[in-house]
């Protein structure tokens, strides 16, 4: 009930005085919270001797939020792992740690209003819409639907006037888009939320202009031609992003809406997919010798390295190890930059043959 109680009979000082303040504040602005508060604060100050260090995941510059961007940061969120503190472990491990972290988040990637634009663009053309149901007021009614982005990402659908989310829509426009990448598998894969209101399309030209793009994406809809079907548009006003593991956040409905999607990323899937079926040895070769810290090891080899985007910058790679470390789950998704931009699938090609033979070399 009061998070100051615990604290009686603790030595007094100025120093302690203003821990309990601080936890006391936290406390009050989130309740929720108290017990994590309670704790971390009881640990700084019964051992002074030994500062209160959170796990090596939680702390700035040493947890996965490290591996973000400059630009990114502003956006990233941290997890309580439970893992160690960095200082508590052997100086050859910190290293790596600190090697590991530096690269990739130094490693070029698409920034986050490209990484959200291609991951809409490129989608299957499924998703799940979020609507407030009219049938069960309160509740919110949930549908998957086909959607196809036009040049601004904003998704046009074609729906049925029986459909429960068009009666939906039609009472109460607002509603959320969840569009998951193409290659989506689990929770390390991206995923993205669009929120707005879809309202009807009304004028003749803008309808055949959905329709066009419509049946680009979705070539097969013979009942876009249905007389008790209907065009409608999301206009896009937030934008939530998770790609992955401790890598969320927003970006605004204008850089949104000025991104491109990523070219290259249009044909990624094709790639990986090769690469994943005839060529993992190769990918296993240019991780352990382009990602610090993943160098060959006989005890903990890599085992299992599997691509799963591309864009121009580079690839994101699952990569399984025999054992976990100190500071990577057995299996984990990492960036793997190339050595330039590529600018078609023949230059990706060529990339990728240059970093198998530079791994080869290295391993030689």
């Amino acid at each position: 009930q009061d998070p100051i109680t615990p604290f009686v009979g603790l030595p007094t000082t100025t120093t302690n005085y203003r821990k309990i303040t601080i936890i006391y504040v936290l406390s009050k602005i989130n309740p929720d919270m108290q017990f994590t508060l309670l704790v971390s604060a009881l640990l700084a100050i019964v051992a002074p001797s030994r500062a209160f260090v959170p796990p090596l995941s939680v702390r700035p510059g040493t947890g996965w939020s490290s591996l973000y961007s400059t630009d990114e940061k502003k956006n990233a969120p941290t997890h309580d792992t439970k893992g160690q503190a960095l200082e508590d472990l052997p100086p050859e491990v910190q290293a790596k740690i600190i090697a590991y972290q530096e690269h990739q988040q130094n490693a070029p990637k698409l920034g986050w209003p490209t990484d959200v634009r291609t991951l809409v663009q490129y989608n299957h053309g499924f998703a799940v819409m979020s609507t407030h149901s009219k049938a069960n007021p309160g509740f919110p009614g949930g549908s998957v639907v086909g959607f196809a982005p036009d040049e601004e990402g904003r998704p046009v659908f074609i729906f049925s006037g029986m459909s429960t989310h068009t009666q939906d829509l039609l009472v109460d426009p607002r509603c959320s888009l969840t569009v998951a990448s193409k290659e989506f598998k689990g929770a390390a894969d991206g995923r993205v939320n669009l929120t707005g209101k879809c309202e009807l399309i009304k004028d003749k030209e803008e309808i055949e202009k959905a329709k066009e793009i419509y049946m680009k994406k979705h070539p097969g809809a013979f009942w876009a031609s249905f007389g008790d079907f209907n065009w409608f548009r999301l206009d896009v006003e937030s934008i939530r992003f998770v790609g992955g593991f401790a890598r969320a956040g927003s970006i605004s409905a204008e850089e949104y809406k000025n991104a491109k999607p990523d070219p290259v990323a249009e044909f990624g899937a094709a790639i990986s997919g090769h690469m994943n079926e005839d060529h993992m040895s190769a990918t296993i070769a240019m991780v352990q010798g382009e990602v610090p810290s993943l160098e060959p090891d006989e005890e903990n080899p890599v085992e299992e390295a599997i691509i799963t985007s591309v864009d121009s910058l580079g690839m994101y790679v699952k990569v399984t190890r025999k054992e976990a470390v100190s500071f990577l789950p057995k299996s984990f998704k990492c960036r793997l930059p190339f050595p330039r931009k590529a600018e078609d699938r023949k230059d990706v090609k060529m990339l990728i043959m240059e970093m198998t033979q530079a791994a080869a070399s290295k391993e030689d």
